[in-house]
């Protein structure tokens, strides 16, 4: 089925302002949205309505809805459980705007790769050089940066130059974190600190009825400051931050990013075993 670019836009509002409020979408609000006179919405509408592509709702609060076949036309999802993609334009998140697909034109050129994206909501937001970030998208995580090199208003997609991507894989954090290391709350700093070179690591979990971490950045400001003779449980860190080994590798990610913690501690049960840090995610995002 053939639609003239009016009506696509129509369509994508009413199925963009529907996602997001959940209720019949009144023409006033879609004219707004695509900045169209609305009595050119109505009498669109009329039109799409022929077309079984919306259908009308009676009542204070009624409005339009769109149909299954306009979700067809459009190739979009209409399973109910549609997850936002956000879309950033020049460091600012664009209010209404999620991609809805995501497809690579040029990936096998050693300099540069374009990309197409479809856009729920208004494509007209976007101009050529506008910088653009995409993501994360909900299965593979995947985030995009790049700059708008091309616009299509019939099709709502903007054609972009990829700068940088990135896909997180689907993973849980136990793949990744390695086994904590562990001191006794007693120990002294001189023991603490062989015990940590020994293993090759950089922090340890103290083993106490209120666990706590401990660095070699402790250690060391400890013997700085002459304390010397204090035992670790003296200059532990009680206070951290915790991930469970189940939860995937991006909400590590999302946890150091907005915490802007250096580690996170890995629980099983509830019980502290391991250490995560971004040294260990960074790994996990490069091919072996």
């Amino acid at each position: 089925m053939e639609l003239t670019p009016v009506q696509r836009d129509i369509l994508t509002a009413l199925i963009n302002i529907h996602r997001r409020e959940g209720r019949a979408v009144k023409g006033e609000e879609i004219a707004e949205l695509i900045d169209r006179n609305p009595g050119t919405i109505r009498n669109q509408m009329q039109s799409l309505k022929a077309l079984n592509l919306v259908e009308g709702v009676p009542g204070p609060k009624g409005g339009y809805k769109a149909t299954g076949a306009a979700y067809e036309v459009l190739c979009l999802d209409n399973s109910g459980d549609i997850v936002d993609v956000p879309i950033i334009k020049n460091g600012v998140q664009v209010e209404g705007a999620s991609a809805s697909e995501i497809i690579f034109n040029k990936v096998m050129r050693h300099d540069s790769c374009d990309g197409m994206v479809r856009i729920t909501g208004n494509v007209r937001d976007f101009n050529i050089g506008d910088e653009i970030e995409i993501g994360p998208t909900p299965v593979n995580k995947l985030y995009i940066r790049g700059e708008v090199t091309g616009r299509d208003d019939t099709m709502s997609r903007l054609i972009f130059k990829v700068r940088e991507m990135i896909s997180v894989p689907r993973i849980p954090v136990k793949k990744i974190a390695r086994r904590a290391v562990r001191i006794s709350p007693s120990a002294s700093i001189q023991d603490a600190a062989r015990t940590m070179i020994h293993n090759g690591v950089s922090e340890a979990l103290v083993d106490e009825s209120s666990p706590g971490l401990v660095s070699l950045v402790d250690l060391v400001r400890a013997i700085a400051d002459g304390r010397t003779g204090v035992e670790v449980k003296e200059i532990m860190t009680r206070g951290y931050l915790t991930i469970d080994s189940d939860d995937l590798v991006y909400e590590a990610i999302k946890i150091m990013g907005k915490t802007g913690t250096s580690q996170l501690v890995v629980t099983e049960g509830g019980v502290p075993w391991g250490l995560v840090n971004p040294s260990d995610i960074i790994r996990s995002l490069t091919p072996a």
